[in-house]
């Protein structure tokens, strides 16, 4: 959530921080703003809103400069408006930040008794008064932000421009990412390589608590008074803004790269000609590790409650699944010998990244599965588990969701022939399995009409939507039902079909559709009788199952789609598609933002 970038240039900028905030929309946002320097005096032009917002207000009032900074905010402190957007500003110093000062009440009280006087709502213009006031103390820029450092807490990330120095830009991060671009005479700061990526492939990424200075022929970056090096390393982004090629959204466009990308990340764990999972070398004997952690947040967390089930079948390992938010602070005793998974598409989640930590501390072996190689959880992490999925745009994850799917059940079938519970011919099975999925999930993206049809005739028009699964589809209800709540705004919950009569039952009505993820695996007898259940009581009942579980439950369902036959194990893979597109079509029949749902970011780096 909320993008940064900084330009240090030699021409004017503010085309250029426009068009990189464009790159940061995924990342969620409901204002943004920019600000250069205008004969060393800071100028700013902000909107509330979209970008295109912003750029009206850039060609209404255009704004020269060849130093500037730029920001898509999204709220913590203050509603979203242009009087809360960033940059913030006093007549000294502009500031651009993600994340929470944690202290800035502590901080605002201590400014306002010294007489100074607050703009806006935000906890970010303490950082643009504290650091004012040293520089009325004659401190140097340098000077003012070492010591700000020290008063700050929190996880943030911030960029800085100082009245009259045309000079130098300056950065600073703890717990929230932050990225140097180098060019030729010319330095940029950003949130990440993505943002940098039409500028440079030269990028160094700032640690915790470091604190950097640009200048024109490079930069200088300290950890307190330390001066400390990064190593610059080569990104592999493109510089071209990513397109939605024929598709109307960038999730459809997502959606659809599914089998391809399914298929990348397979080529990186599975050996196709001796039907043989291969995972990178790591630093563990698996017949050893007496416990798996598993942490995340959001989606990513039911890849987690997915992958439980196989690491626990297959290689016959007991597994724990964490919201990370939760773990990092319930602070449980982790066994001698134990291995922390953490999955995150961003690599940048702070509450994964600091679950992660904990799990360090209690010295467990760290793996992540994550889609940034250069993130701070794969550099925190003893091995890194990528996934193939490329740039995700859209806000609501789907081709990292399956992706991460992928990682994890190759890495629980290692596990498993590591450990002498998985047999190599069922390694062979499983492996074909993963092997025919993109085909399957080809077929099932040529289904989109039964799709739109179940969401424009029975899910777009309710208030309230079940999604129900039993054993290795229950996280696939739970992320079904996370998709409508995203991008239609409808209520839906997700409910392993075993606990429906504990409660959830009580909500069965003739206006209240319940979509029933229905694989014929050895379960299928279980959810077929919650299907029963539901009938009883007037449900109207949406039906994803196979040809043999729709020949047996179709005909007396509401709506049904006969999905691909595929091995149970890897069913939640290709049912996750499904649920991708029921969630899809239904937001485009409700007319909502599919692809930047309200109040929702990317990449979550405040807790």
């Amino acid at each position: 959530m909320c993008g940064i970038i900084g330009i240090l240039g030699k021409a004017p900028v503010t085309p250029l921080l426009v068009e990189a905030l464009k790159r940061l929309e995924y990342r969620g946002y409901d204002s943004a703003g920019v600000a250069t320097l205008v004969n060393g005096h800071i100028e700013r032009r902000r909107a509330e809103g979209k970008l295109v917002n912003l750029e009206a207000r850039v060609a209404r009032e255009p704004l020269p400069g060849i130093i500037g900074i730029g920001h898509t905010r999204w709220a913590t402190h203050g509603k979203p408006s242009e009087r809360n957007a960033h940059p913030i500003a006093t007549d000294r110093v502009a500031i651009v930040h993600n994340g929470i000062i944690e202290n800035f009440q502590e901080l605002k009280d201590e400014l306002v008794a010294e007489g100074r006087k607050f703009e806006s709502d935000t906890d970010t213009e303490v950082v643009a008064q504290l650091l004012t006031s040293y520089l009325e103390l004659q401190m140097s820029p340098e000077e003012a932000m070492g010591k700000a450092m020290g008063r700050l807490r929190g996880a943030f990330a911030l960029v800085a421009l100082f009245s009259g120095r045309h000079d130098i830009l300056m950065g600073a991060r703890r717990g929230s990412s932050l990225a140097v671009g180098y060019g030729e005479g010319e330095m940029y700061i950003g949130t990440d390589a993505l943002a940098l990526a039409p500028f440079t492939s030269r990028v160094s990424y700032l640690e915790d608590n470091d604190w950097v200075v640009l200048k024109a022929d490079g930069c200088s970056v300290y950890q307190g008074t330390q001066k400390v090096e990064r190593p610059i390393k080569k990104s592999g982004l493109s510089g071209d803004l990513m397109g939605k090629g024929n598709h109307q959204h960038f999730m459809l466009k997502e959606i659809h790269e599914q089998p391809a990308v399914i298929g990348d990340t397979l080529h990186s764990y599975l050996d196709p000609a001796t039907r043989s999972v291969r995972l990178p070398s790591m630093p563990l004997d698996w017949t050893k590790v007496s416990r798996v952690t598993m942490t995340a947040c959001g989606t990513a967390f039911y890849a987690c409650m997915v992958a439980k089930y196989w690491f626990e079948k297959l290689a016959r390992l007991p597994v724990e699944i964490e919201v990370a938010s939760e773990f990092r602070y319930r602070e449980p005793p982790l066994p001698e010998g134990g291995v922390c998974i953490a999955v995150s598409q961003s690599g940048e989640t702070v509450d994964t990244l600091e679950a992660l930590r904990y799990a360090q501390s209690q010295k467990q072996t760290l793996l992540s599965v994550v889609n940034v190689p250069e993130s701070a959880i794969a550099r925190l992490s003893n091995v890194v588990l990528m996934t193939r999925a490329g740039p995700e745009i859209g806000v609501a994850s789907t081709k990292a969701f399956t992706t991460q799917l992928v990682v994890l059940l190759a890495t629980a079938i290692g596990a498993g022939r590591a450990r002498g519970t998985l047999s190599r011919q069922e390694e062979e099975r499983l492996a074909l399995a993963m092997i025919e999925l993109p085909a399957r999930i080809n077929e099932t993206l040529n289904m989109e009409e039964d799709y739109r049809r179940i969401a424009e005739n029975t899910l777009a028009g309710a208030r309230d939507v079940l999604y129900l699964g039993r054993g290795l589809s229950f996280p696939v209800a739970l992320e079904g039902a996370l998709k409508l709540k995203e991008l239609s705004y409808i209520h839906a919950e997700g409910y392993a079909g075993g606990e429906m009569k504990h409660g959830p039952i009580a909500l069965i009505d003739d206006a209240v559709p319940v979509v029933v993820v229905a694989p014929t695996d050895p379960i299928f007898d279980k959810i077929a009788s919650n299907f029963e259940q539901v009938r009883a009581r007037g449900g109207r009942l949406v039906l994803l199952s196979d040809a043999r579980g729709v020949a047996r439950l179709g005909a007396k369902a509401e709506m049904s789609i006969a999905l691909p036959d595929v091995d149970p194990v890897v069913s939640p893979i290709l049912y996750t598609v499904a649920v991708q597109l029921l969630a899809y079509y239904t937001a485009l029949a409700k007319g909502t933002d599919i692809d930047q749902p309200r109040n929702l970011a990317k990449s979550v780096t405040v807790e």
